[in-house]
């Protein structure tokens, strides 16, 4: 709630200030990015730091997660169930990962096409986890992961925002009427 008005105002999820509505501008407004909130505008809020602590993160969170696999695959020599189903499952995980890479890699940089193809594809996403963790970490040495894709429909939005608005040439009903002859 905001103090003065007892209207709840809007809060930064970067720096955990309520904003009122004096103090929003008006027109379009960024999209959040997960775990950085707007700060990708502007790159305000530890963003350099955040985006290192993630890359990070991921990239342990792959290595964890390579270890898991590891002592899973361990569990399938000791069951003894054959060389085959061995192979297989490494070959499966490591084309799933792939493609998990792929397609992570690319929700960064454009909006799917098709939803729905994309809903279908969760699940293979799951099972190559690793490759998107490392999509995450390798975008996150560039930039926000999406920060571009972000980036390129805010500008857009605000582009077209200016665009409308400055086309505006005030009030209508104070305009002078031309004299009728």
């Amino acid at each position: 709630m905001s103090p003065s008005s007892g209207a709840p105002g809007i809060i930064d999820p970067v720096s955990d200030e309520e904003q009122t509505p004096s103090k929003i501008g008006s027109g379009p407004r960024p999209e959040d990015i997960r775990f950085f909130g707007t700060a990708w505008v502007d790159h305000s809020g530890n963003y350099a730091l955040r985006r290192a602590g993630l890359a990070a993160g991921s990239l342990a969170a792959a290595v964890a997660a390579c270890f898991v696999l590891r002592f899973a695959y361990e569990g399938l020599q000791i069951a003894d169930v054959g060389g085959i189903v061995n192979l297989l499952v490494v070959i499966m995980f490591a084309i799933c990962s792939a493609i998990a890479f792929r397609k992570t890699w690319e929700g960064f940089v454009r909006r799917p096409a098709d939803p729905a193809r994309e809903e279908s594809l969760r699940s293979l996403k799951m099972i190559g986890f690793i490759g998107s963790l490392l999509a995450y970490g390798a975008r996150c040495f560039v930039e926000a992961p999406g920060e571009k894709l972000h980036r390129t429909e805010y500008e857009t939005a605000v582009a077209q925002y200016e665009k409308r608005r400055s086309t505006r040439t005030g009030n209508p009903a104070t305009r002078r009427k031309p004299k009728r002859k």
